[in-house]
């Protein structure tokens, strides 16, 4: 699961703010989206690393009603619910999610959250489409808490994953959700190499560019990808979709 052992990285390894003022607004959504809407509602604290689960009437649809809470930023019972590709496919549009707005300032990034279609085991093993709502909750730079909705699928949505925008309703599929134009084609290029393990000589040997120009592009990357180094801007662009 590489995109698991990603996002969980990327999610832990966040520099939290030493208060939290938000948490109670994180809760008190949780708790009433499960009774307005009845939806499984899901409140991961990640500073904390712990969740607490509120189970609204579609609980009893995929067997989860007595789900209050976990030791962890992870609902297992809700991952149990799915087999291993789809499991592997649910990361996958989180991570994409994460990184696409990590890109943005903290104030922004409320204006947007990840919707995906998923597919649970149900009662006596009877496939139940889901539909599956995060919420990032960022506290000063940091993401403090995930809240994640779960209740069925409406007719029509065919949609597997896609960032929306709440202030103005517009929806793009997480693969093209402005990804594509991240990286100019010189750029790609150079990091593919990196990730081969070619040094920038080789890399300028190779397109017939200076090291200097080498390493510009890379600067480039990493300011574009906001990734600390040349490994991690390899793993956001493969997660971005972008190689």
């Amino acid at each position: 699961m590489k995109c698991f052992r990603e996002l969980d990285r990327l999610l832990k390894e966040q520099d939290f703010s030493p208060v939290s003022p938000v948490e109670s607004d994180a809760f008190a959504y949780a708790r009433a989206m499960a009774q307005v809407e009845n939806v499984v509602a899901v409140v991961s604290d990640l500073r904390g690393g712990s969740s607490r689960i509120y189970a609204g009437a579609f609980a009893g649809v995929i067997g989860l009603e007595d789900y209050s809470e976990e030791s962890s930023i992870w609902e297992k019972k809700i991952l149990s619910k799915m087999n291993a590709a789809e499991q592997e496919e649910k990361f996958l549009a989180e991570l994409r999610f994460l990184n696409y707005i990590r890109r943005m300032p903290a104030r922004r990034r409320r204006n947007y959250y990840l919707v995906s279609r998923l597919r649970f085991n149900g009662r006596a093993g009877v496939a139940t489409d889901v539909l599956h709502r995060m919420y990032y909750i960022s506290e000063g730079d940091s993401i403090r808490f995930a809240v994640c909705l779960y209740g069925p699928l409406p007719p029509g949505f065919k949609v597997r994953s896609a960032v929306v925008n709440s202030v103005t309703g517009t929806m793009e599929e997480l693969g093209n959700a402005g990804n594509s134009d991240m990286l100019s084609r010189r750029e790609r290029q150079i990091l593919l190499l990196i990730g081969s393990g070619s040094t920038t000589a080789s890399i300028a040997a190779e397109l017939g560019i200076s090291p200097h120009t080498v390493s510009r592009h890379r600067q480039n990357i990493l300011s574009r990808l906001r990734a600390k180094n040349s490994h991690e801007a390899l793993r956001t662009a493969v997660s971005l979709g972008i190689l």
